[in-house]
């Protein structure tokens, strides 16, 4: 984890490996200090608290969380007495996608060695993403503190003097996105809506709102996007997504017409460039929510976690490539 910053007042906290929960955080050192996003454990929180402590007096006023799922979320109970600011679907949605409890019975599960050896039967994906986050994570004494601020469309703040714009864009990765503009500044911290240098993940949304989103990102034209996940870039982030999305959108169809299922259009689908990316097998998810499209099925329908790692994990077993999260 390291800090750095991205403009005179503006400052992120990013997880280096890129792999699924290492979420990025950023602080406007401004108006007593906003902090957005509060990382995946608390161990992982203490350390961003610490970083920023290197250019704050004292802890934040306020938290924006961009989103509801878990890794950027759960660092929230430490900032006790902080104004936490979400859109109106956040506290909704956190304790059914963001149970810390799932997650924390599945780490615990998979160092048991009974319990090992049934998941890399039943469920070979499941083990392999719980195996990957037990390197680096524990969600033992995580309680959900719930946004209490709540914004439809827009929600503005003015901290000493300079216009900080929340602009609310979901559905998209998730039901609750949110973005956060700081003009004069020329910096955007994009939550999930951005990932860098990983394959997304898009839980909620459609591929037509995703693209519209990019397409406002790039339009607002910040010098400095502090991603959700991955390094820190410039407008080419937005346009890489845009054209990861198009790409995977338009081979997607090619197989659905020819009758291909999501798996069998999974591992055809030549990764290219994409194949640098962390996770690149998370490629499956992407395809999977095209197909919901063709199919028009409902936006929202849900997702069985469990039968999409163990397709993630096959997907990356049938193209010879690492299996990451």
């Amino acid at each position: 984890m390291k800090m750095e910053q991205v403009s005179k007042n503006c400052f992120a906290v990013l997880n280096q490996k890129n792999r699924m929960c290492d979420a990025n955080s950023g602080l406007i050192n401004l108006g007593g200090g906003v902090v957005i996003d509060t990382q995946s454990d608390l161990s992982h929180a203490r350390q961003m608290i610490e970083l920023f402590g290197r250019v704050w007096s004292g802890m934040p006023r306020r938290v924006i969380n961009t989103h509801e799922d878990g890794d950027h979320v759960w660092g929230n109970q430490l900032f006790h007495n902080a104004e936490i600011i979400a859109h109106r679907a956040v506290p909704g949605r956190m304790p059914h996608v963001a149970d810390p409890r799932e997650s924390q019975k599945l780490l615990n599960g998979a160092g048991l060695v009974f319990s090992r050896l049934i998941l890399r039967v039943l469920h070979p994906g499941v083990l392999a993403i719980a195996m990957q986050l037990r390197q680096d994570y524990d969600f033992n004494d995580i309680k959900l503190a719930l946004p209490t601020t709540l914004f439809d469309e827009r929600h503005e703040l003015n901290l000493d003097g300079t216009e900080v714009d929340l602009i609310y864009v979901g559905p998209c990765h998730q039901v609750g996105d949110t973005i956060i503009h700081v003009p004069a500044e020329r910096v955007l911290f994009a939550g999930d809506v951005i990932f860098r240098q990983c394959a997304p993940i898009g839980w909620a949304g459609t591929y037509e709102k995703w693209l519209k989103v990019l397409d406002l990102i790039i339009w607002l034209d910040p010098d400095v996007i502090v991603p959700g996940h991955g390094p820190v870039c410039g407008i080419e982030g937005a346009m890489e997504m845009k054209a990861y999305f198009e790409y995977i959108y338009e081979e997607s169809r090619r197989c659905f017409d020819r009758g291909l299922t999501v798996m069998e259009a999974s591992r055809r689908i030549d990764l290219g460039p994409y194949a640098q990316w962390h996770g690149p097998a998370r490629l499956y998810t992407n395809v999977e929510r095209a197909y919901r499209e063709f199919r028009n099925e409902p936006v929202d329908a849900s997702w069985d976690l469990a039968k999409t790692f163990d397709a993630i994990y096959r997907v990356a077993k049938a193209k010879g490539i690492e299996v990451e999260f």
